[in-house]
Formats: structure tokens, sequence, C-alpha cells
């Protein structure tokens, strides 16, 4: 019995020796004054950790100041509670790097990773990316992209009569995405916290298995290009039971642009594909989650469940610019809230957003097909809107069991009566429109089941119909229960204008039609 049990522990005494191995980064020299610099002492703890196999780099309670850390394969990076990788102030303390068609030099941020396997961020410490010392808080951004003009308020769109408004900040010169993660294998980021990026904060780039898990990632709602997750070229991600609230997208889904490239990071020209997103919380002054953009690549195989989108300027987005698609896409028991905001923010309070329009010169945009919208709630100050172009419809669009009411907004005389397609060709891409709760143009095969719009308090002029499609074949329309809007309540609720109608149980006096069979 004692040969047994000395056997026993002499296993685990060897296993202890040989597997389990702790890096304190205080036996490295580091130091918790929030002012020293400990980007050297911490990466010897990483590269000591990765040369004897591998594990744990251990993060104790305390600010320690840090330039740019690359982590390595079979590390385990904890913070415990208490502890915080502070990024410097300074942008001498971040690696440089330089895109091979970019003219400038840019920096990345705290963290990077690139071509690993079997890495982990964990623990209940916080990453800060110290945005306090990359904007000028006082002032805010105009805007850019799109231009004003041919919006309805023309160079008043969106104006704050003192002050900053709802933002954004105009940014400094400022580090990259705060944490990459780059042609990585096993991935897996839970419990931290995420903080104060001044640009992305947490990126995924040509990545498979990724499981990201109750965080918390909280940047400052006034900060422009401070996106939550973002997902490039990834396969099998995970992302659940998070709070994220951004300045920009909360989560974006794509495939790299042509003209992206990080120098060092491989190819990165695989689709995104196989991605489930579940139980968050999440709040964006851009989109909650969106998908796809000026994409080479595909995205296919989305599935989002359990999720809140509260005060932000689009729900749900979902985009072709470039020749990259989106396809198979289930968004299911979703809460959004959306209303609008001033200053130079994508989106202008849509819930629910797809448009499908060219984005690059002689590139046919790519595909939209196969979403499916069940069991949403919305509640917002400007309306649905599917948007396809006639050189790709967008296809195979379902709601089922979907209920929104629209909202009037105190913003409307500044911002209200536009659509914003930025990311478009050509400088028309922000502009004045009648809009509807729901709208849909150049569309194939749109199934609404079972949908409920309230008009509420929306009373601006310009609200038209409660539902208009257009340009359309294959609509089926069932167990709609709709009112018209209120600046047109002698008007049907729902105009069908130019298509192919197959199903519907509408009474004659509830919709108007032209030119549809």
């Amino acid at each position: 019995m004692f040969k047994k049990s000395f056997l026993i522990l002499l296993i685990c005494c060897l296993g202890t020796a040989i597997y389990p191995q702790s890096y304190n980064i205080l036996k490295f020299g580091a130091v918790s004054d929030g002012v020293t610099l400990n980007t050297k002492a911490i990466q010897k703890a990483i590269d000591s950790c990765a040369k004897t196999g591998g594990g744990t780099v251990y993060v104790p309670a305390g600010i320690f100041l840090t330039g740019t850390l690359e982590l390595r394969s079979n590390i385990n990076l904890c913070l415990e509670n208490g502890a915080e990788l502070k990024g410097s102030p300074y942008m001498s303390d971040y690696k440089k790097y330089q895109s091979p068609h970019a003219t400038e030099i840019s920096y990345y941020g705290v963290l990077i990773t690139s071509n690993c396997e079997n890495i982990s961020i964990t623990g209940q410490g916080a990453i800060n990316g110290n945005e306090e010392a990359f904007f000028e808080w006082d002032k805010a951004k105009s805007i850019e992209w799109g231009g004003t003009k041919y919006t309805r308020q023309k160079e008043k769109f969106r104006e704050v009569p003192s002050g900053i408004g709802d933002g954004p900040v105009v940014p400094k010169e400022r580090p990259r995405q705060m944490i990459i993660f780059s042609g990585c294998k096993n991935v897996q980021l839970s419990n931290v916290m995420i903080i104060k990026s001044p640009f992305w904060a947490l990126h995924f780039a040509d990545c498979d298995g990724v499981m990201v898990h109750g965080i918390k990632l909280w940047n400052n709602l006034l900060t422009p290009n401070s996106d939550g997750i973002d997902i490039t070229s990834c396969s099998n991600v995970t992302i659940s039971d998070c709070d994220i609230r951004t300045g920009d997208d909360a989560i974006a889904i794509t495939g790299y642009a042509y003209h992206f490239e990080l120098p060092g990071f491989g190819d990165l020209r695989h689709p995104s594909n196989n991605i489930c997103i579940s139980n968050c919380n999440l709040q964006s002054r851009s989109s909650g989650i969106r998908i796809g953009f000026i994409d080479q690549n595909s995205v296919r195989n989305i599935h989002i469940s359990n999720v809140n989108i509260t005060n932000s300027n689009r729900g749900i987005g979902i985009f072709t610019r470039g020749e990259g698609s989106v396809e198979n896409v289930t968004i299911s028991q979703v809460s959004i809230e959306t209303r609008l905001h001033t200053g130079d923010w994508w989106g202008n309070g849509e819930p629910i957003h797809i448009s499908t329009v060219p984005g690059e010169k002689d590139v046919k945009p790519g595909k939209i097909k196969n979403v499916t919208f069940r069991d949403v709630t919305c509640t917002g100050e400007n309306g649905i809107l599917i948007y396809g172009c006639k050189e790709t419809p967008i296809e195979d669009i379902r709601f089922e069991n979907l209920t929104f009411k629209m909202i009037g907004s105190k913003l409307n005389a500044t911002a209200g009566g536009n659509i914003d397609l930025r990311g478009a060709l050509g400088d028309k891409q922000l502009f004045e429109s009648e809009l509807s709760a729901f709208g849909a143009s150049n569309i194939k095969n749109l199934s609404l089941n079972n949908v409920t719009i309230d008009w509420n308090d929306a009373d601006s002029e310009f609200f038209k119909y409660a539902m208009h499609i257009n340009d359309f074949t294959g609509v089926k329309l069932s167990g709609i229960s709709i009112i018209p809007s209120a600046p047109r309540k002698s008007k049907p609720a729902v105009f069908l204008e130019n298509g192919l109608l197959l199903q519907t149980d509408l009474k004659k006096e509830q919709f108007d039609h032209k030119n549809v069979k």
C-alpha cells in the first residue's frame, strides 16, 4: 500500500514539474506602478514560458504599463483579479509595421499573436488600451465619407448647436488593433475585461477554432473605429455570454478586402464561416452586429441567438459592397432598440439593414442569400431596410414572428428622412428619401409570416407606407398586423410595386399595388 501511494504521489509531482508551469511576470522584473514600462520584462516571461513548451504567464494584481507584446503557442496569459495590462500613452512604445500598399507607418496595439496555436487569455483582470491618450475629447469629428450634400438637411445634417453631441471625437495618431490573433488555431478568451481601446479592440484574422466567453468589452461610446470583436476570414468561432459596448460595430464578421494586408500575417484570403453568437448584450454607435462589407471573401453559416442590442445606431447590418457573398444566416430570439444619433456614425437608426450595392469600380457585388429572422422584437426611430441592386438582387429572406414598434425621434429634424448606404461607389451614399417602417427593393423570394408593425408616435412627413416592397419576384405575406403611417392614415398601409406576389391574406383595403401580378 505504501509503495502504491508513493508511486501515485511521484507521478503527480512529475506531472506538476513537467506540465503546469507558471511564470509570474514579477520574477522577470515587471513593476506594477502604472508608470514603469514593462514591455521587455513581460515579453521575457512569455518567451521563457514558450521555450519550455508552454504554460501560464501570470499577471498579479497591479497596473503594468506596456507597449506591444507578442504571445506564443501553448501559452495561457492569466490576469489575476485586480491585474491590468495598460497600453503605453506613447506611440514609440508600440511595434511599427507598414502594409505593402500603404505609404504611412502604422503601429500594432498591446498584444499580437501570429501563426500560433493553443493560446488563451483568462482571468478576472483587464487589458486597458489607454484611450485617454489618443483623442481630442473636446472636438467632434466631421462627416467625411459620403458627405452631406444629398441629405434632407444638407450641411445641417446631424448638426449639434454646441459641444460634441454623440461624438465621435477626433482621433490623434493611435495604435491600431489592441489585440490581434492572426493565422492562429485553438484560441480562447474567457472572463477578462477588455477596456478603453483606441481602435478595434479584439481582432481575429484567418483563425480556426476561436472561443470567446464571458468577457466584458467596454470602449468609450464617443470614440470612432473602436470596434468590439472583428472576425475576418475565420472559421469555427463561438462568442457567448459577453457584454460589449463600443463606439463602432460591437461585433463585425467579414472577409478581407483586396487592399488589406498585414505584413507577415499570411494570405488572409479564406472565407468566414461557421460562426455562432449567443447570449450577449451589445451596444454600439454603429451596428450591434455587422456581417460583410467590401469583401473579396464570402461569409457564410452564421447563427445568432438570444442577443440584446440597445441604444445603437443600427441593430443588425448585412452588407455586400465587394464580390464576396453573405449566405446562410439565422437570427433568432433577438431584441433590438435603435435611435438616431448625431455625428459621423454609419447607420441612421435602422433596427435591421440589408443592402447590396456596388462598392468598387467594375466589381459586381456579391449575393446576400438565405437569411432568416425568427422571433425578433424591434423598437426604432427608423425603418427596417432591405436595399438590393438590379445587378445583384437580395435573395431568400424570411421574417417569422417579427414585432416592430416605430417611435418618433427628437433628432428627426436634423437627421431623419435619409438612407445611409455608405461604402457604396460614388458620392451619393447618404441621401434624402421617403421612408417606410418596412421597406424592400430589388429582392427575390421574400417571406413575411406573423409580422406586427406599430407606428406609435412616428409622425414625420417623410414616413410614407408602413410597408413598401418594390421591384420584387416572389413575395409571400401572411399574418400581417399593420396600420397606415401616421402622416398618411387615409392611404393603405402596404404598397406593392413592380413584382410577382405569390401569397397574401391582406384585405383589399389594407394594400395598394402597381404593376403587380
